[in-house]
């Protein structure tokens, strides 16, 4: 008797384990794929076509090798100094920031901004499969007001108003070398939403003298549409072998016509690869203000540009005669237009108001004056709604 009541219970239990997995979505959770692999299969891209080249210049020029090395004995110094580690549990470690950013910016800063920009999408958006390593630092600040200088870091926000004038560009150069800056966005474009806008090219900078380049196209301050979210604006300096004839994208300035600020940056590297190398990037993200508004109707002449989602309308059942435990009105309003609504109650508001006298006081105690009882219950549930301002009437009074 024990040992068939025994068969009877492991039979059921194999059962259950079995009917788990049998009538589960999908396959078992040891056999299916996990969300990181199902993530991985689709931004899958083959290395044979999908593959980047440098543009630019290589790291190995630039960066000491002895100092990198020296700097890796340093921090492993650190690590078993037994002083250090006293200070700094005692908090009296004074760190110089300056040194600090210097030593970045001389070992990992090239790498670090580029993962950045990779992250961003700055270089598939400009250059396609190509791109480059920023070798040299650029500072960009945009002098407001004294106290306010907003400065250009890697995808940082800064408002289109602080942003009216040209910035000021600092870089370390050979004074005898050529540059060329450009700031350019690849997001919000009217006419194309596959080229940008070119916000400012400066060409034949001697040294990092920007105020003495070649301006070819005059600034224009970011100019986000409202409802896009942030758009990037992307500064990138390009190291020229000899003095360039940029005739060809010369524009009257002021430029006020965004067609003729069009501008592919894949296209102009394809031109000038041969004389231009891309060299130093940094990047800061805009979105719509209400300063803008005045600056597209007296600056450019036209309208402010709006975007807004264009929502699919809820779907309603089919009406029936006689709907049970649904309130009478609203149920009718469903199938009603929104705009006849709005009316019968601006409509009603109108009718209680008068020109010359003022409107009669709210009821003190709202809920102790009669209703009709003979009225049907939808409309009484209306009217006390009304007194107290409650309900669907606050969306309309």
């Amino acid at each position: 008797m024990a040992s068939r009541i025994f068969k009877l219970l492991s039979t059921t239990s194999v059962n259950s384990i079995q009917v788990r997995h049998k009538f589960s979505r999908g396959k078992p959770p040891t056999l299916a794929r996990s969300l990181k692999q199902r993530i991985a299969e689709l931004e899958h891209k083959d290395p044979a076509v999908h593959y980047q080249v440098n543009i630019g210049f290589k790291l190995s020029n630039y960066v000491d090798k002895d100092y990198k090395a020296a700097y890796k004995k340093l921090v492993k110094e650190n690590l078993h100094n037994t002083d250090l580690e006293k200070l700094a549990y005692a908090n009296k470690i004074n760190v110089d920031l300056d040194e600090s950013k210097q030593i970045w910016l001389d070992t990992t800063a090239p790498y670090q901004i580029y993962n950045v920009a990779n992250y961003y999408g700055i270089y598939k958006d400009l250059y396609g499969d190509a791109y480059f390593y920023p070798i040299i630092p650029l500072t960009v600040d945009y002098l407001y007001s004294n106290d306010i200088v907003p400065r250009v870091h890697r995808g940082n926000i800064i408002q289109s108003y602080l942003a009216k004038e040209a910035p000021s560009v600092k870089y370390f150069s050979n004074p005898n070398s050529l540059w060329t800056l450009l700031c350019t966005t690849p997001d919000g474009n009217f006419s194309d939403p596959n080229i940008e806008y070119c916000h400012w090219f400066v060409g034949n900078i001697p040294g990092n003298d920007v105020a003495n380049g070649e301006q070819i196209i005059d600034y224009l301050r970011p100019i986000p549409a409202q409802g896009i979210g942030f758009c990037r604006y992307i500064f990138v300096l390009y190291k020229q072998n000899t003095k360039l004839d940029f005739s060809e994208y010369k524009k009257e300035q002021p430029c006020l016509n965004l067609v003729d600020r069009n501008w592919k940056t894949y296209d102009f590297m394809l031109k000038h690869q041969n004389d231009l190398t891309p060299a130093g990037l940094t990047f800061f993200q805009c979105a719509y203000d209400n300063t803008l508004k005045n600056f597209y109707h007296t600056v450019l002449n036209m309208e402010n540009p709006l975007f807004e989602y264009d929502f699919v309308k809820p779907y309603l059942k089919p009406p029936v005669w006689f709907p049970k435990r649904q309130p009478f009105n609203i149920y009718m309003d469903r199938y009603r237009d929104e705009k006849q609504i709005n009316k019968e109650y601006l409509l009603r508001k109108l009718k209680k108001q008068h020109p010359f006298k003022f409107p009669d006081p709210a009821l003190k105690y709202p809920n102790a004056h009669a209703i009709d009882q003979n009225l049907p219950s939808w409309l009484k549930t209306e009217m006390v709604n009304e007194r107290l301002g409650l309900g669907r009437i606050k969306n309309y009074e």
